[in-house]
């Protein structure tokens, strides 16, 4: 006998619902992106209900104004009401002709989420799901500390980005800009960072643990940096993983997936710098060479992940 479910469980582990409609898109298109979530939008994706018509809209929203960040649910509206208006376990029982605790133990079992596992010492997540994606380094601000906090996945920042976790220091920051020292010390003294190339015990190029695969490239002072923003999400060569505008506003934060076994680090990014001159005409911050290289984590609610890293 399968073990019961919690629904509120199963659909924070989904993203709030974002992963299911992900999981059945994958079904009908597994060789097409299905979800592109750009800050609690993702977009209008094909309906497999509808002919693969492209009218099916996905979101997310909180539940309360005044709720935790975790407190959030996906909802779908088809443009032409091919579907009934709803929930991403609406949307599963569509496909899978179930519900109830028969749809979320199918659920549970099809996208792995081992929800009826036995606990760990880690707490409520299942061991193996706390090893899943490249994880890198988070730590605390000031800039001058470079202990470790912890290990946190793409998932992770993303979430503390469109959250409200720095939105006051953010907006603080762009109100001071035009004092450049100012604005200097504030961010270095309250923005916490992560290092997307890896995961350190101390942050130094010569102490990386792990490498993640990741790389961060930074776009300072960009004058149209929503143009630069969709050219990149539209790159042909290369695999946007989560792409942010950076505290001040007027830059992006761009990380894309690397072949860590192939090149050195700064020989591999020297290679991305070159191309990211050539095909956008735009040159990017040089320090990313560096695999401890900081990356401030600011408020934006309208990043973009990619739906293989939810």
């Amino acid at each position: 006998m399968e073990k019961t479910i919690d629904k509120e469980t199963l659909l924070k582990r989904t993203m709030w619902g974002v992963d299911i409609y992900a999981h059945i898109l994958r079904k009908f298109y597994p060789d097409e992106t299905v979800i592109k979530v750009v800050g609690r939008d993702c977009g209008i994706c094909k309906n497999p209900f509808a002919g693969g018509a492209r009218t099916l809209h996905i979101w997310f929203e909180r539940n309360s104004p005044v709720g935790r960040l975790s407190d959030e649910t996906a909802y779908h509206k088809d443009q032409f009401g091919a579907i009934p208006d709803g929930t991403a376990l609406d949307f599963a029982e569509l496909y899978y002709k179930q519900s109830g605790q028969e749809l979320l133990n199918t659920l549970n079992r099809e996208m792995n989420l081992n929800l009826d596992r036995e606990r760990t010492q880690y707490g409520n997540t299942p061991r193996s799901d706390i090893d899943k994606g490249p994880k890198f380094s988070f730590f605390k601000a000031p800039i001058k500390n470079i202990k470790s906090h912890k290990s946190i996945t793409i998932r992770d920042a993303y979430n503390y980005i469109v959250g409200p976790y720095a939105k006051e220091r953010t907006e603080k920051l762009r109100s001071i800009l035009a004092d450049k020292s100012r604005a200097r010390i504030y961010k270095a003294a309250n923005f916490d960072y992560v290092t997307f190339c890896g995961e350190f015990d101390v942050r130094s190029n010569n102490s990386v643990k792990k490498v993640s695969g990741l790389l961060c490239i930074d776009f300072d002072h960009i004058e149209e940096p929503e143009v630069l923003f969709t050219k990149l999400l539209n790159d042909e060569y290369f695999n946007t993983v989560l792409l942010f505008r950076s505290p001040s506003g007027d830059g992006l934060k761009w990380v894309i997936e690397i072949p860590p076994k192939e090149l050195p680090h700064p020989f591999f990014f020297q290679a991305v710098e070159n191309y990211i001159f050539e095909t956008y005409g735009v040159k990017i911050d040089g320090s990313g060479k560096d695999i401890s290289r900081a990356c401030f984590l600011c408020y934006d609610p309208n990043a973009f992940i990619n739906e293989n890293y939810l």
